[in-house]
């Protein structure tokens, strides 16, 4: 029977290929051979249809299991899909791999090579297009470095370089919707004027009724479609550059993780439709210009949608723990926009704050000695 899940290996060596954001090409770390993504999809074509093949009739098989009550308790496959995991074994050593039910692609932990499930992009699971990665694992650890400079009361184990290793660099799953927003608001407004009339200052207040109503169209808003994925640094890492968009491939993703989504249209929809909303309201409301003050009092705001698309966007992630909280970096794999939470070393903020306290309070007691 056919794997479930594929590799890809370089012609050459049969090494492991990775995808190169700087070159645009797969490359191999071990003869130096590299191959542009078209030659790699007609060379491996074959096995990706067989190893899809492989893991829709797996998935098959496994709901069937799902609706028989008695296998539940017998079958120590049910186990792991009870607990939403998949196992697969990896096609270059054997091991067996045990995956999220999402992984749609990772790394075999014993001999490295990138693994891809193709499964996962089967049928309305596929993508639209993919967004290569720009930016290298070497650009994201020179990111994080710089992000931690300046930074004195940052843990010792924030700054290692054990720890900036673990960065990794993941296709996240976003819908990208087009769709316009049409606003009518009502707003009162005052225009103020003055005159003098012999010994006295005359102030004029005018009011008005001011209305005002457009369109405004949105094109390619991005939601992340990932429950792992916390939505504020997804939307903090943008924008994205989609005129660089390319149609979906596997072929780009060696060397890196992949998601599938998990978080449906009409779910992400609503999210979409709370950002377009408010930026149509602020756009409209722009408009309202040449007056002393503007107070809104009516709106009227509705969004429709006229087009959605499914892509993976490339992030580099490191996810860490320290003293119970959870702490996490995103970057933006083709700008390099950086965001992160970062936690303060309490023994590190006394260090410093007994260094600036000492001098200061000689300082002090010198300036009092004096004055007596």
């Amino acid at each position: 029977m056919p794997s479930q899940i594929t590799n890809y290996q370089c012609p050459a060596c049969t090494g492991p290929l990775r995808y190169d954001g700087g070159s645009g090409k797969l490359v191999c770390d071990y003869c130096g051979s590299s191959f542009t993504v078209q030659e790699i999809e007609a060379l491996y074509q074959e096995k990706l249809d067989q190893a899809e093949a492989a893991g829709v009739a797996q998935a098959a098989k496994e709901e069937a299991q799902a609706e028989a009550a008695q296998v539940g308790a017998e079958d120590p496959e049910w186990d792991l899909a009870q607990a939403g995991m998949k196992a697969y074994s990896c096609p270059s050593c054997g091991a067996e791999l045990i995956c999220d039910a999402t992984t749609a692609a990772t790394s075999c932990p014993y001999c490295g090579n990138p693994t891809v499930v193709p499964a996962q992009f089967h049928g309305m699971l596929k993508p639209d297009y993919i967004l290569p990665f720009k930016l290298d694992k070497e650009a994201a650890k020179k990111a994080l470095r710089d992000f931690y400079k300046g930074k004195h009361l940052l843990p010792r184990a924030f700054t290692t370089e054990n720890h900036i290793e673990e960065i990794k660099g993941i296709y996240v799953p976003f819908w990208l919707f087009d769709g316009q927003g049409d606003a009518d608001l009502n707003f009162t407004a005052t225009k103020v004027s003055s005159y003098r009339s012999g010994d006295y200052q005359v102030t004029v207040t005018d009011h008005f009724a001011v209305r005002r109503a457009g369109t405004v169209d949105f094109h390619r808003i991005p939601t992340d479609s990932s429950s792992k994925m916390p939505d504020a640094h997804m939307d903090a890492i943008e924008p994205f550059d989609f005129s660089e968009l390319k149609p979906f491939s596997t072929a780009y993703m060696p060397g890196f993780f992949a998601e599938r989504y998990d978080v449906d249209v009409e779910e992400c929809e609503k999210r979409a439709r709370r950002r377009a909303g408010n930026t149509t309201e602020q756009v409209i409301a722009n408009t309202v210009r040449g007056y002393a003050s503007v107070t809104p009092v009516g709106k009227n705001v509705f969004m429709r949608r006229s087009a959605v698309s499914y892509v993976m966007l490339p992030v580099w992630m490191l996810s860490t723990r320290w003293k119970g909280k959870s702490f996490l970096f995103a970057m933006n794999g083709q700008t390099g926009k950086l965001i992160g939470d970062l936690p303060v070393s309490m023994g590190r903020f006394w260090g410093w704050f007994g260094a600036i306290a000492a001098p200061l309070a000689a300082i002090l007691t010198g300036l009092l000695f004096l004055a007596f």
